[in-house]
């Protein structure tokens, strides 16, 4: 038996891609952005609010990313029967508005990516691109 796992993480420097990836979109489509990047447990690494961007989409951006990265899932795929409960019970941390990612790398979850202040078209967009840009695994 052993008692150590094999682990990959998002460095500082991908994430730094990753938004600078994100804000490009953003542009392109011409939609300021709040874009979030957390680690696998969901801790901040980091985070843009765009010239333009609504001030209260970092909040549900932050939480789409937490929750893409906690169910290794897009934010999404929360149940509509659960959604609610489930925002109330960790005090907005959980949420199903789309534009929340998982980041995984050959397969291995290490982190989440939410973005907020557009349409949820929009905000999974720039979470696309900025996916992309490090070659993170297609969700």
């Amino acid at each position: 038996m052993s008692y150590a796992l094999d682990t990959k993480a998002l460095s500082h420097q991908g994430a730094l891609t990753m938004l600078a990836a994100g804000a490009a979109e953003a542009e392109t489509i011409g939609q300021p952005q709040c874009i979030v990047i957390v680690d696998a447990s969901g801790e901040l690494i980091a985070e843009l609010k765009m010239t333009g961007a609504k001030y209260l989409s970092r909040k549900s951006a932050r939480a789409k990313a937490r929750t893409a990265a906690s169910i290794n899932g897009p934010s999404a795929n929360i149940p509509e029967g659960f959604g609610e409960l489930l925002t109330a019970a960790t005090q907005n941390e959980v949420t199903r508005l789309p534009g929340g990612l998982p980041i995984r790398m050959d397969g291995v979850l290490v982190g989440g990516i939410g973005v907020g202040s557009g349409s949820g078209e929009q905000d999974l967009a720039v979470a696309m691109a900025a996916l992309r840009s490090v070659g993170a695994d297609e969700v």
